[in-house]
Parts: C-alpha cells; structure tokens; sequence
C-alpha cells in the first residue's frame, strides 16, 4: 500500500495530548501536514503508513501541546529587575510608571516583545496574550517571528507615550483589529487596565465594541486589598460587581489575578462564564495574595496561567509557573490533591486556549487541531527514574530541557536554537537600554 504524503513526523517516547484527561501514549508518533495534526499514531505503524519530508526522531522525550502564556506585558521585559521587593501601588507609582513616561517608545516596545518572544519560545510557549503601550509594535514583532498572539489594546484614562485618553486608545487599537482581521496567528481584543484606572464611560464603550466585534477583554481585576478598599470608598462595590452592572461579565471576560475574592465574587464569575488567568509568582513577588485556586475549580471556573511581565515575575518561564501554581495550591488549601500534575498542564495548555476563544484550534494535541507542540527531554540525570512523565513535567524544573517548539507546524526552536531570532543581535539591543536606562537610573538616585 501506497504511503501517505506528509510534512513532518515527529517521533517521541511520550506523548501527552491533554485531551483526554491524564492519557498518555507511549511510543507514538505526530503526523503534521498543512500546519495541522493530521494524525497520531503507534510510531512503527507511522513509519509503515506515511512518508514524511521531515522526520524527528526524539527518543526519550515528551511532547505536549505547545505552552501558553495567558497573561504579560512583553514590552516591560527591558524593566526586569529595576524595581524589585516593593508592593505593587509603590511599585507602579513610583517607579514603572515613571520609568515607562520616560522609555517607552515604539523601539523599545519592539525591542523588549523580541527579547520576551525569545525567552518564551525557550520556555516552550507557542501563543502569548499580551496587554502593553503600542500594541502595533507587539503585534508586529510576533508576525515576523511567526508565534501566536492574542494582543489586548490597552485602555486607561490618562495619557502615555501611545495615547492622550481613553478614547484614542480605543481609536487606535480598533485600527490595529483592522489591519489584524484576518492574521493566522495574530488576535486583538481588548485590554483595559484595571477597574481604578478606567471609567463607567470608557467600560460601556468597551462592552459595546467587544460584543459588536465578539473579541475578549482582558483586565487586571481584584489584584490587591487596597484596590478592593478603594473601590468600596468610591462606590460602595467591590470591582466585579461594578463589572456586572456595567455588563462586563460574559465568556469573553479574562480576570487576571483574582487574589481577593468572597463566595459572592465567585458565583458572579461563575454564572457568567467568565476566565480567570491566575499569575501565581507575581502575586507572591508582590506581595498581592492568593488566588483561591481549589475554591474557584470547585466552582467550575475555567482557570489559566499567565507569567505576567518580566518586571514583577522576573522571568517568562511557564514551566515554572506550573510548578509553583501547584505547590502553592496545596499548601493555601492545605490540600494535597487540591490542584494535581495533570491539573496544573492543563491549567498552562487548554485552560488557557479556552481563556482565549481558542480552544478549537489549539491547547491540546488532537487530529484537525493547529501543530502548535513542545518538545521536552527527560533523559537527563534529574529525571530518573521515570514512573509518570506528567509528575516530572511538573515537578523537576524541566524548562531547560525544551528542546523543539513548533508553531503551526513551523519550527521556531530546533534543539534548542531559535530558527529566527538572532540571539547576538538581540543581546546587544538590551545591552545598549540596560546602559541607558541604568545610566539614567543612577543619574536620578544620586540628586535625590
């Protein structure tokens, strides 16, 4: 019998597909064709029934559907580490927001999602949401390195580099939808900043064009007690709640962070469908709280994972996300079993596609779905033995061990090399802001 023509082969000891729970294939092999999974299947009967242009033969590795971070502002990479050990209203108040006035451009919003893209890809991330000033720049630096996006507009009510007010923000962010339409990889939505920084005017507006377009809103939401006291101050709610009357809660609706929350707070989430990406280590970098993860699973709450910027994480490393999304689970709840190994890659994989609108295309490894793959190694020392690949996923810092990302079907990292990042080049653009920014820094500690 004839074989069957196909792209790639992609050859693995593991193969976690994610759906359906807790499967894993041992021996088997991913048939891509077209930038799509055409098939999976026991690997010699691969080898017997397809002919492949490209075939990987990855022995002892897992393969799982490619990382996705929900939730980040890849501009902000250029801050890691300028403002450390602070809570956030000190931190953004006196020292982002003033960097950001100063820096933030179109070069270094471009400069700083490259650097952030390659990490991410290192770290196994195939699709990224992201929510900074000059989404333009964003969108454009993730068509050229051909990663899959989902790019929020920002909207707040004062001025920056990008936009004088809330309404040129949304002007020039529905002119990017535009231009993004049509993208294979690219969405836009929309992104208002936080319930303290945007008015009911601007947030009607918003619900308005989210649901004329059917596009997702992503927005920091119940981040800290001090916003909760605030809100309660000025207008007698807490921030969902004044979501709710403003007609904000809906499947399209991604609440980030979610550390304060009471009974009430998750039912209004619950019956409305709504996502929440949790960022476990920023919150805890912060000093913000904990997001009651067992509460909200038990509640049927769709829950991602997102890294949130490199300047309050200070890295993009999802894997790592995982681990101590897990870790800090059980130790909140006082549960071991609150949020499991499986749970957890779920959490970083079709949770995520799900929070996105995306989950009939990516977030899980199934014939017809988008090639978007990660590949591990689990031969190292630190691995063995090996009794369950999804436990060491998890729980044994395997970041390191990423060796292939696929895209679409597109290799963007081939044993661990990026295939269009130029990583020289790259390091010498941060080099150059990292001397300026700290030049800058140190010129404004010293006349204080």
């Amino acid at each position: 019998m004839a074989k069957q023509k196909a792209d790639s082969l992609i050859k693995a000891k593991w193969i976690i597909p994610v759906n359906p729970d807790n499967q894993v294939l041992t021996n088997h092999s991913l048939i891509i064709n077209n930038g799509l999974i055409e098939d999976i299947l026991d690997s010699d009967q691969a080898e017997r029934n397809y002919r492949c242009n490209k075939q990987y033969d990855l022995g002892a590795h897992a393969i799982i559907p490619g990382l996705i971070n929900a939730h980040g502002h890849a501009g902000m990479t250029l801050f890691r580490g300028l403002a450390d050990d602070l809570p956030l209203m000190s931190w953004l108040n006196n020292h982002i927001w003033p960097a950001e006035r100063r820096w933030v451009s179109e070069e270094f919003v471009a400069d700083g999602t490259e650097l952030a893209i390659a990490e991410m890809l290192l770290s196994g991330i195939t699709c990224f949401s992201d929510m900074y000033f000059f989404p333009n720049q964003t969108a454009k630096i993730a068509h050229k390195h051909k990663i899959r996006a989902q790019i929020m507009m920002p909207v707040l009510e004062f001025p920056s580099a990008w936009a004088s007010n809330a309404e040129e923000y949304i002007h020039k962010g529905l002119s990017i939808h535009d231009d993004y339409r049509n993208h294979e990889l690219i969405t836009i939505g929309f992104g208002p900043h936080a319930p303290y920084t945007v008015s009911d005017e601007s947030f009607e507006k918003i619900r308005m064009l989210a649901d004329e377009l059917d596009a997702p809103v992503q927005i920091h939401l119940h981040e800290t007690a001090h916003e909760l006291e605030d809100s309660l101050k000025q207008s007698g709610l807490r921030p969902i709640q004044r979501l709710n009357q403003l007609g904000l809660l809906s499947p399209r609706l991604q609440s980030v962070h979610m550390t304060q929350v009471n009974e009430e707070d998750i039912h209004l989430l619950a019956d409305n469908g709504c996502h929440i990406i949790h960022c476990p280590e920023s919150n805890l970098k912060l000093a913000s709280g904990f997001c009651p993860i067992g509460r909200l699973m038990d509640c049927g709450i769709n829950i991602a994972l997102g890294t949130d910027g490199a300047a309050s994480n200070n890295d993009l490393d999802m894997l790592g996300e995982v681990k101590t999304a897990a870790l800090l689970a059980k130790g909140v709840s006082h549960r071991a079993d609150t949020l499991t190994a499986y749970q957890a890659l779920r959490m970083a994989t079709y949770n995520g596609a799900k929070a996105l609108g995306m989950e009939d295309s990516i977030g899980s490894l199934e014939i017809g779905k988008s090639a978007d793959i990660t590949a591990i190694n689990l031969d190292g020392l630190k691995h063995q033995p090996i009794y369950d690949p999804i436990s060491h996923l998890i729980y044994t810092n395997c970041s390191q061990d990423i060796s292939h990302v696929w895209v679409k079907g597109r290799a963007l990292m081939d044993q661990r090399k990026l295939t269009s990042i130029d990583m020289d080049a790259l390091q010498c653009k941060v080099a150059v802001w990292r001397d300026k920014i700290r030049f800058a820094e140190n010129q404004q500690s010293m006349n204080f």
